[in-house]
């Protein structure tokens, strides 16, 4: 991916974190979630070479779910999803974590690969597919703490297939916060600049159209 990293770059990756965390919100509450925007976020996992930040999403409309959560989750605490913010500075705090644990990294990373064989046989919405991310996500991200501790309904988070798409969603956010991060992504700077990012949110959301 090239290196010159723009504030937009930095954005769509925010947005692609933001998408996988709102997609297991709705999944611990509502039993289901958008399947597109879930199937961009699943595939992201799969782009290992993209050449830019919007490819790794399969262009902008890939993550245009996420650029309005975003905007959302910015523009001020009326607007904000409390539970959607808990489960992103969780993601954010482990992958501080990950990024110093080049062994777990690595093992992550070798993880998704062999999952991606599956693919090719089915499609990366799978079930197969999404139960072997599942696992590298329990194996892996599943031992650090602090753990992201999802909440909703009973019914539906006790469904094996639910949790499977919750763990292979969080490995998507995981994802994400590591591109982020590589593009030049800080913590400090979300918090000083939520209105300049909630703007080009909305204008990266509207260059897709309806």
């Amino acid at each position: 991916m090239s290196t010159q990293a723009t504030e937009a770059d930095r954005v769509l990756a925010l947005a692609g974190l933001f998408q996988a965390v709102s997609l297991v919100r709705a999944i611990a509450h509502e039993g289901l979630c958008l399947e597109a925007p879930m199937a961009a976020s699943i595939d992201s996992l799969f782009r290992f070479d993209a050449a830019h930040t919007a490819e790794v999403f399969g262009g902008i409309r890939g993550v245009v779910h996420g650029l309005e959560v975003l905007q959302s989750q910015l523009r001020g605490r009326a607007s904000r999803d409390l539970e959607i913010s808990r489960y992103a500075a969780t993601v954010m705090h482990l992958e501080r974590k990950l990024n110093r644990n080049e062994s777990l990294l690595d093992k992550i990373h070798q993880g998704i690969v062999a999952t991606e064989r599956q693919v090719s046989h089915f499609h990366s919405g799978h079930d197969a597919v999404i139960a072997g991310l599942a696992e590298v996500y329990r194996d892996t991200i599943g031992n650090l703490f602090p753990r992201v501790m999802v909440r909703g309904e009973r019914n539906y988070l006790e469904l094996p297939r639910n949790a499977e798409r919750v763990r292979a969603l969080l490995l998507a956010a995981i994802r994400a916060t590591v591109l982020w991060r590589q593009l030049g992504g800080r913590r400090l700077g979300l918090v000083f600049a939520q209105r300049r990012l909630s703007e080009l949110a909305a204008h990266l959301a509207a260059e897709v159209g309806p």
